[in-house]
């Protein structure tokens, strides 16, 4: 087992991998880990956010998401036995975690392995079976529990690297579907298809307008003019599995249902906000009635917002964004006291287009468009009332669009 005194100083120095060599400190740490360099190989997959059409992806609607320059990234190296080895530079403490080729069974600690060994699991379940064992070491920029898809960013790098060591010739788009097919059934979260698309799919400098019913997409450039994104941690974890998500995914499932008696739709993202308003009688409950609300408005903001980006309407964008906000806030009730805030005092400011929730809810970030020449002015205003109102501390993530995974 690695010295975790050092592995630790090792993971501190790759927080500055602006100042040295990414893939010379990632095998650093990997010889640090298992003892040997020879032959190691260095991969990545991005994070993502999401700019607008959130729970639509299990809703038949669409999703606006976007890849990451920030990700995971893993150092590989295929052994001469079964044994397959997995570590996190992130999660020194917990040390190795050590499997056997073929024995896939759920992992109580460290229990971040899950999403590596899920994705394995998967594979085998798909036919792809690993011929030998394999040491593994990971660390990630992502924070944790943020909402940036830290999870689906180490499932889809490891379907990446493994499909690529092994030769198995699986389409980008058939990695998404597998590592969503991993969280599901091994993990246990209910999750749709978007952040394991975004990540796989990612292009530089394009958000990605992908339809979750036919997964049909295209590319979408974001072209802002004086403008930039920027995230806003909360600093609120939360966790998908253990929140109310699969709650929400099965209250919107019941109130299909109950329009399935009246019309012939397979998903809510069919309706249209005309449609649903005719028929939303059918819906029993209120509570459903507004899930089922957000779920329709919410896939046609997302269309709007693709065409109010291709025409560089960036105030129409920045509009869609908040009523998208709002929607969660009080129809889906995915967001929390600490998101409102953020959202409430960031649309006080000058220099503020549009700011929304993202990710899953119940905690993680905020996304938002701000005036680049005004960021730093609303960075301090917005971490000094969110101080005072909520006592927590954000953090703030300027982020550009990156690609989707790949080989360093």
């Amino acid at each position: 087992m690695a010295n975790r005194v050092h592995s630790a100083v090792a993971a501190n120095v790759l927080c500055k991998r602006e100042v040295f060599n990414l893939k010379e400190k990632l095998t650093e740490l990997f010889w640090e880990t298992y003892n040997y360099r020879d032959g190691v190989s260095v991969y990545f997959a991005p994070g993502r956010v999401n700019l607008i059409g959130e729970h639509t992806d299990y809703n038949g609607g669409h999703v606006f998401p976007c890849a990451l320059t920030i990700g995971t990234y893993a150092a590989v190296k295929c052994r001469d036995d079964n044994k397959i080895r997995l570590y996190s530079g992130n999660f020194p403490e917990k040390g190795v975690c050590e499997i056997e080729v073929g024995d896939y069974s759920y992992i109580k600690q460290p229990d971040w392995c899950n999403y590596p060994v899920g994705v394995i699991w998967a594979l085998y379940k798909k036919g792809y079976v690993l011929d030998r064992g394999i040491d593994i070491m990971y660390y990630g920029d992502i924070p944790s529990g943020s909402g940036l898809s830290s999870s689906a960013s180490i499932e889809v790098l490891t379907a990446y690297f493994l499909n690529d060591v092994f030769g198995f010739g699986i389409e980008l788009t058939d990695i998404a579907l597998l590592c969503q097919y991993s969280e599901n059934n091994f993990n246990g979260s209910n999750c749709g298809i978007m952040d394991q698309f975004a990540s796989a799919n990612g292009k530089a400098g394009n958000a990605i307008f992908l339809d979750t019913a036919t997964l049909t997409y295209e590319y979408a450039p974001v072209r802002l003019d004086g403008q930039s994104l920027l995230i806003i941690n909360s600093n609120k974890k939360h966790s998908i599995v253990s929140s109310h998500y699969n709650d929400r995914r099965r209250e919107a499932e019941t109130a299909l249902s109950q329009l399935q008696r009246e019309i012939d739709i397979q998903s809510l993202g069919e309706l249209s906000e005309s449609e649903f308003e005719k028929y939303k009688y059918c819906i029993e409950d209120d509570l459903l009635l507004r899930r089922a609300r957000h779920a329709v408005y919410e896939n046609q903001r997302t269309i709007k917002a693709k065409k109010a980006l291709n025409e560089n309407d960036i105030k129409l964008f920045g509009e869609l964004m908040v009523d998208s906000h709002v929607s969660l806030r009080d129809d889906y009730e995915v967001s929390c006291r600490e998101l409102d805030v953020i959202v409430e005092e960031a649309l006080k400011l000058d220099g503020v287009w549009g700011i929304r929730m993202t990710g899953g809810g119940f905690g993680g970030c905020c996304v938002g468009i701000f005036d680049t020449d005004k960021i730093e002015d609303i960075k301090n205003k917005i971490d000094r009332v969110y101080k005072d109102r909520c006592g927590i501390k954000a953090d703030f993530y300027d982020v550009s669009i990156g690609e989707g995974p790949h080989r360093l």
